[in-house]
Formats: C-alpha cells, structure tokens, sequence
C-alpha cells in the first residue's frame, strides 16, 4: 500500500476557465508544478481527480479531454511529478445529455473516484492527502477516509474559509506544500 495526493483540476492545478478541453485555454496555477514535485519526492503517488461534466454536457468529448490530459501528464513529467493516474466523472445528474445524465457514485462529492482510484493502485487513503478548491473536494476525500484534506484558494488566489474542523485551508497547493514542511 501507498501514499497518495489526490489533486483536484481546474481551479487547483489549471486556472478554472469553466469547461476547460484545450491545451491553449490550459493556464497553470502559479507553482504547482514544483509543489507536485515536491509531493511525489516525499513518496506521495499524484492522482488527478476531477469532475468534467462538460464532457456530459457536450460542451467537449472524452478525446479532447484525453489529449489534454496527455500534455498535462507529460508537462507533469517534466517537471519530475509523473502522475500515476487521472480518474475524471463526466456525469450530470440534471444537466447532462444522454447516457451522461446519471446520478452516479464517482462524481463529487461522492467518493467513487477516490475510492476506484485506491482500489486499482493499492493506495493506503488513511495515509493519504486531498487538495481541492470545493467542499464537494472536501466531502469526497472525508466519504472516502482521506484524513489530511486542504481546501486551496480558487486558482491559488486567497485563503478560502471553511467551517469543517478537519480540513485545512491555503492559498494554493505551492503556498499548502510549503506549510506542510515538503
């Protein structure tokens, strides 16, 4: 069993530009990158979990999601983080069109990504961190027994507030990552 960071996307990782499918529209949060670097130094499998109902809206297909991820990952690469997997929902319960508009267990804050995740690459979540932009993030890692979970600023801008005790709050993974010491 292993360790494991799981980031949310847009709005931790990219800047939220809502229903971002193209690298070109793809702005990374300043310093992500060199923090995911530092996670995974620290022994942290990094695992991309994110919801994309713009895929079940028909806003962009799985493929253009896919291709983007392949840049993501190799961007990631470089910079010495490798992703060990990205598990996305593209469901909707309300606003999905087709085989899309299901009310599922993966999309958050259910916990169903998470869990597939643990399963599939033998991660011990008790052991494990969350960072995300939303109390949906919030309510996914806790439903799926992630302990440590940091809600981040909206594209690393400032400190969000939360009212649940266990969740920790930063300004951005960067600023999160330095306050854990890594």
């Amino acid at each position: 069993m292993r360790k494991a960071a799981f980031l949310d996307r847009d709005g931790v990782i990219n800047i939220d530009h809502a229903y971002v499918c193209r690298r070109e529209d793809f702005e990374w949060v300043e310093g992500v990158l060199d923090a995911a670097r530092k996670l995974y130094e620290a022994g942290y499998a990094l695992v991309v979990v994110t919801n994309q109902s713009g895929i079940g809206r028909g806003y962009y297909t799985e493929t253009d999601f896919e291709a983007l991820n392949v840049y993501m990952c190799r961007m990631f690469e470089e910079a010495g983080a490798p992703l060990a997997g990205i598990y996305f929902c593209p469901h909707h319960p309300e606003k999905a069109l087709g085989q899309y508009k299901v009310a599922c267990t993966c999309r958050k804050p259910q916990p169903g990504m998470i869990l597939r995740a643990a399963e599939e690459m033998a991660i011990d979540l008790s052991q494990s961190i969350l960072f995300g932009d939303k109390e949906s993030d919030m309510k996914a890692a806790q439903a799926a027994g992630i302990p440590r979970r940091i809600l981040l600023g909206k594209d690393g801008l400032e400190a969000p507030q939360t009212t649940d005790a266990g969740t920790g709050v930063s300004r951005s993974l960067a600023t999160a990552v330095a306050e854990l010491g890594l």
